[in-house]
């Protein structure tokens, strides 16, 4: 059978690339480890490790590089959580309002009794919003102080 003129030049390139990478996988598994009972000398690495560097690059990054940049790309922010009281006929405006105060960070009298108000008129009212663990902590402390909550919803 006659080979055509670009099947040894083919077969040659894949002989070639063969070679290379069975030389760098043995340079990669020796590299820093003891080579028949001797340490590679530092000559030696410094013409392996380019080598070994070349093969790496030429294969180029594995298939899990694009995902990981994707992912970073796709980085969104920590979702914030809204933290709603809702109207009932057994917490009175006061008890409403110091649960407020006491738990709330930055929350001031005034501001727990538009709340209040607006929880009364309107039948409910978010009092915090935030991130998911710490809303989640407001609702607890709220919620066992006899308010009743509305579920955690996301902002």
């Amino acid at each position: 059978m006659e080979l055509s003129p670009l099947r040894p030049q083919t077969t040659m390139a894949i002989e070639k690339l063969n070679r290379a990478a069975r030389a760098a996988q043995l340079k990669v598994i020796n590299m820093g480890k003891l080579v028949t009972g001797v340490r590679m000398l530092p000559s030696l690495a410094s013409v392996l490790i380019p080598s070994v560097m070349e093969a790496i690059t030429a294969v180029g990054p594995g298939p899990g590089a694009a995902a990981v940049q994707e992912r970073q790309r796709l980085r969104q922010p920590y979702p914030n959580y809204r933290v709603i009281v809702l109207d009932d006929d057994v917490n009175t405006f006061q008890h409403v309002v110091e649960c407020l105060v006491r738990h709330l960070p930055g929350m001031g009298p005034d501001r727990a009794w538009e709340l209040a108000h607006r929880i009364d008129g309107e039948g409910a009212a978010e009092v915090w919003c935030g991130p998911q663990e710490q809303a989640e902590h407001y609702h607890q402390l709220l919620g066992a102080e006899g308010l009743t909550m509305a579920p955690l919803e996301r902002a």
